[in-house]
């Protein structure tokens, strides 16, 4: 990814990380945390906050990781945005877990990891070539979740983040394109061993789960000046999982996700945009506009994996991903697959995005190598 022009290298990198990736008419700074960061969940529509039961629920909620045993190592690759046919252009992601029984739960840790490409600096009097930068974003996240009551987790994370879009700024702005910032998680996940439908007598005991996280909660980030800041893409997630049939060889898994991007931005008497703290906006996000549009700008994706084997060998999934036309238009199904042999796996995940082939998001791959010892898979 080589561009001209020190302004436009920041730019573009800006246009990439707001628009493309989180495609919202409200942008934040590094929205690559928003990126579903293995194969599993992204295979059933990018739906994961109510299961959270394998490792990559310090992602979609940590609260999950205190109903987990053994130990977890994935690794995720994805060439992000393969329609710009940028070989540069990638996501990885690592994570791990580990269940610590005298802590009455289980810890976690992950990096993850966009690479932006090469750029080229030039001078602001031609196109010579005066340097060269690369560009990246990395985030480091610790979590832990515990069981505080039967059925019921919870889960923090701590997040330590980095984005390097440029090491010097443009024209005669001082400062440069890095920025440093930290953001935390809260969540909760309820798997009742009881569950009576009320008038009904059916029991979804040990087949229905819910969970909550809200996520990237912080001070907002600042490249140049304070004045300049943008806010962390602060997200709220309600999410089911539900087991409708399960036996010896077969199980069938449904999960339905709800998310809202938690920010407000706007523009003052004065004509000046503005944005709220993190902490505000979690309030004033609800009551911006009429209730009709608030509910617009909600996220929908859900999706089914079905797994065959004694224990578990390989399995099939599919999703939907849907977004409102007016607050971003992402729509998109998902398809994956994974397999597991002994303590191994492997999975994938690939998009579909049928009403737009040319969408940047369209044939996006997810692979996930995944070892587990210690646990159920």
């Amino acid at each position: 990814m080589k561009k001209s022009g020190i302004f436009v290298a920041v730019l573009l990198l800006c246009t990439v990380s707001s628009e493309l990736h989180a495609q919202q008419t409200i942008t934040t700074a590094v929205p690559f945390l928003l990126i579903s960061p293995t194969s599993r969940a992204s295979g059933m529509g990018e739906a994961g906050t109510g299961i959270a039961d394998d490792a990559s629920a310090i992602y979609w909620n940590p609260a999950g990781l205190a109903f987990l045993k053994g130990s977890e190592v994935t690794v995720t690759h994805a060439n992000w945005l393969p329609q710009f046919h940028l070989s540069d252009l990638f996501y990885d992601y690592l994570n791990y877990r580990q269940d610590v029984p005298e802590w009455g739960g289980s810890i976690a840790a992950s990096i993850t990891y966009l690479n932006l490409g090469e750029f080229i600096q030039t001078g602001e009097e031609g196109p010579q070539e005066i340097g060269r930068f690369k560009a990246f974003e990395y985030a480091a996240t610790v979590g832990y979740g515990t069981v505080v009551a039967e059925n019921f987790g919870l889960g923090m994370n701590l997040r330590f983040i980095n984005d390097r879009l440029s090491p010097v700024g443009a024209a005669e702005e001082k400062g440069n394109g890095i920025a440093y910032d930290v953001s935390f998680d809260l969540a909760f996940l309820y798997k009742p061993k009881t569950f009576i439908i009320p008038f009904t007598g059916l029991d979804l005991g040990n087949a229905f789960s819910v969970g909550m996280d809200l996520s990237n909660m912080g001070p907002k980030v600042t490249y140049i000046d304070a004045a300049q800041a943008d806010p962390l893409p602060t997200n709220l997630r309600l999410g089911f999982g539900y087991v409708p049939y399960q036996d010896e060889y077969n199980s069938l898994k449904f999960a339905l996700d709800f998310s809202k991007l938690m920010v407000r931005r706007g523009v003052d008497a004065s004509g000046n945009t503005f944005s709220d703290p993190f902490y505000k906006a979690l309030f004033t996000t609800w009551t911006d506009g009429p209730p009709s549009k608030v509910l617009r700008t909600v996220v929908t994706s859900g999706g089914l994996e079905y797994w065959y084997g004694s224990p578990k060998l390989i399995a099939f999934r599919m999703g939907y991903f849907y977004e409102d036309p007016a607050f971003g238009d992402r729509k998109f199904m998902t398809f994956g697959a994974g397999i597991r042999y002994d303590i191994y796996g492997f999975d994938f995940s690939y998009i579909y995005t049928a009403s737009d082939q040319n969408s940047p998001l369209s044939d996006t791959l997810r692979f996930t190598l995944l070892i587990l010892w210690g646990g159920i898979n």
